[in-house]
């Protein structure tokens, strides 16, 4: 703080013998980058006016596009991808990032159905499944916030290791499952001319629940401080590892939940399923406007973000769109919002 401002007196870039009582015009530059940190302030108004404007326009080009049954399945496509993409949001909060996600639940899908297809008792193969998504997760989380090893290369060498184990586990065949509780969270429910799987409502009470402890818990703080600066939250006695360790943890169970809602969709473990889906939750969380710097975010822009995803795969496939320009859209859609994450972060 320099003496003027110590004195009370406004420091001004003005020239010298400039009128300091004129009103500056902001320039263009200054009105734009006033308006994104505005209307990214509250972390949802951004991608919600995204999440309309695409779906105003898919309905203009489509007459299906908000008909019940596109809307009940556009909810139904994004459960997967959602629950990846809440574990990723706990990890990109502490400024992190999991590449693995998408193939560890696709390693606990797979031992899930063999431990079904073995022992018809699905509730062990349920209990079996968590286990293995928790004790990979934690793996990373110890060698992150214990080793303090980079999480792009910890979860880059897991994916690698996961994706080989499932597929060496399954000899690169998938598994079918026949099994009541499996199905269950994939169960039908309608209302209102909607026909709502029970894994709907899974997902958002997941969110809900998941929105209460980021914002509501000391636990929620502690994660946004280890995200906006690490060592300021260790001097503030925050015990950082462990809350590194936790954030693991509990993307695990995401995981874990995923690799259930996956099979409640459709009930045959594909070790090769969900390819990209590291990415996509990414493109959830990044577009959701949780920042790739940590400390700023939340999970309800992720679900917005999510849904962002699947309408615009949605809408574009009903407009006889290629898939590989849908992929082309989705990743302007990724730099343009780390772009805007970048531009506010330097406004602020």
């Amino acid at each position: 703080m320099g003496p003027a401002e110590l004195l009370g007196h406004q420091v001004t870039d003005a020239p010298v013998g400039a009128n300091l009582d004129t009103e500056v015009r902001p320039t263009g530059v200054h009105r734009i980058r006033g308006f994104l940190v505005d209307a990214t302030r509250g972390g949802v108004l951004g991608p919600l006016v995204a999440l309309l404007f695409a779906s105003v326009v898919f309905s203009a080009l489509t007459d299906t596009f908000l008909t019940p049954s596109n809307i009940s399945l556009i909810l139904t496509q994004s459960i997967v991808i959602g629950m990846l993409a809440l574990g990723q949001t706990m990890i990109i909060l502490t400024s992190g990032i999991d590449l693995a996600n998408a193939a560890i639940m696709v390693l606990a899908s797979v031992v899930i159905a063999k431990v079904v297809k073995v022992s018809d008792n699905a509730f062990v193969a349920l209990l079996i499944g968590l286990a293995v998504a928790l004790a990979l997760s934690a793996i990373s989380g110890l060698l992150v916030s214990q080793m303090n090893l980079p999480p792009f290369i910890v979860t880059l060498g897991m994916l690698t290791v996961v994706t080989a184990a499932a597929r060496l586990y399954t000899g690169s065949s998938s598994i079918p499952v026949q099994n009541d509780l499996i199905a269950w969270l994939g169960t039908p429910v309608p209302i209102a001319g909607f026909r709502f799987t029970i894994g709907v409502f899974v997902w958002f009470a997941a969110y809900a629940l998941a929105w209460y402890a980021l914002t509501q818990t000391g636990w929620g703080t502690h994660v946004l401080a280890v995200g906006d600066d690490p060592e300021a939250a260790r001097l503030a006695g925050i015990k950082t590892r462990r809350v590194l360790l936790s954030v693991y943890l509990v993307a695990g169970l995401c995981y874990a939940a995923a690799a259930w809602q996956a099979l409640g969709r459709i009930p045959n473990a594909d070790p090769s399923g969900y390819a990209s889906g590291n990415l996509d939750s990414i493109t959830a969380v990044v577009i959701g406007g949780t920042s790739l710097f940590g400390g700023r975010g939340g999970v309800i822009g992720t679900l917005i973000g999510t849904l962002i995803v699947t309408v615009l795969r949605n809408g574009l496939t009903q407009a006889g769109i290629d898939s590989l320009y849908q992929d082309i859209a989705t990743g302007v859609l990724v730099v343009a919002a780390v772009l805007i994450d970048q531009i506010t972060r330097r406004a602020r």
